[in-house]
């Protein structure tokens, strides 16, 4: 599904990427951890053909970046939903609008969808606990209920690969949480997309992201199984500092080792 090999990234004569080697099978949920400016935006923006690599070689649904219409091949398979895709619909379209228009990709309803769109746009309110305000003008929805929405709209077009990219930023807790519930779902239905999510929070990975890729500084620091990224070895080593990792209902927990405070 995805490929890139030796992949750099440089923009404005400053490397953002560099050498990056990543696989991604479809039906493997993969999350991309990394701290704030260690580059996983800009991955985003090249996989959706944002950005084209400075060096080496980008292939995503079996398509290579340069040979392609990126937007008919590669983008329209693809479901983001990010905080920057968040600020640009408009506040007085209400949810069922803002879910409708994913059937074309579009920022607003410009075209008359059908039937069937119309149809399926119910169905996801329904499944994602958001029916109940689907009239609602956006601007008067919550975070969390925006976060729901915004799925919903990424999935109408029943994308091959959905990116969340941080969707709980600014949610209290029970959001988060009822959003995490509703992340697990779309990751455990068989037919469902394979699901990419970025963060810099380890209490968010949930089981069913089993293989997990750590950015650091532009590059791959270690990329395989969860269970072995986030472990205290290997996190002890990409912070630079002493952590423990505490494992709950199958999610790591993170904190700082304390030195040992000696006694008088």
């Amino acid at each position: 599904m995805i490929s890139l090999k030796n992949v750099s990234l440089i923009r404005n004569g400053t490397p953002i990427l560099t050498s990056l080697n990543w696989d991604v099978v479809k039906g493997e949920h993969w999350v991309l951890f990394g701290l704030n400016g260690a580059g996983k935006t800009a991955i985003l923006n090249l996989l959706n053909g944002y950005h084209f690599p400075t060096q080496g070689q980008a292939i995503v649904f079996g398509k290579e970046f340069g040979k392609v219409d990126i937007r008919e091949y590669i983008r329209r398979k693809i479901g983001l939903v990010s905080s920057s895709l968040q600020e640009r619909f408009y506040k007085t379209d209400n949810a069922y609008e803002i879910v409708l228009s994913g059937a074309f990709t579009s920022i607003g309803l410009y075209e008359t969808p059908n039937d069937d769109m119309r149809e399926k746009a119910i169905s996801l309110l329904e499944t994602l606990g958001s029916i109940k305000y689907a009239n609602r003008q956006y601007a008067t929805l919550s975070q969390g209920e925006r976060q729901r929405i915004l799925i919903a709209r990424a999935l109408m077009n029943e994308p091959e690969l959905l990116i969340l990219d941080e969707p709980t930023n600014g949610l209290d807790f029970m959001a988060r949480e009822h959003l995490l519930e509703m992340v697990d779902q779309i990751a455990s239905q068989p037919s469902g997309p394979t699901l990419l999510y970025v963060t810099h929070h380890v209490e968010e990975i949930l089981p069913v992201f089993r293989k997990t890729l750590l950015l650091k500084d532009g590059e791959v620091f270690s990329s395989g199984e969860t269970v072995e990224m986030i472990s205290e070895k290997t996190l002890s080593a990409f912070f630079n500092i002493e952590v423990d990792v505490h494992w709950h209902y199958g999610r790591p927990f993170l904190t700082k080792r304390e030195k040992a405070i000696p006694r008088s």
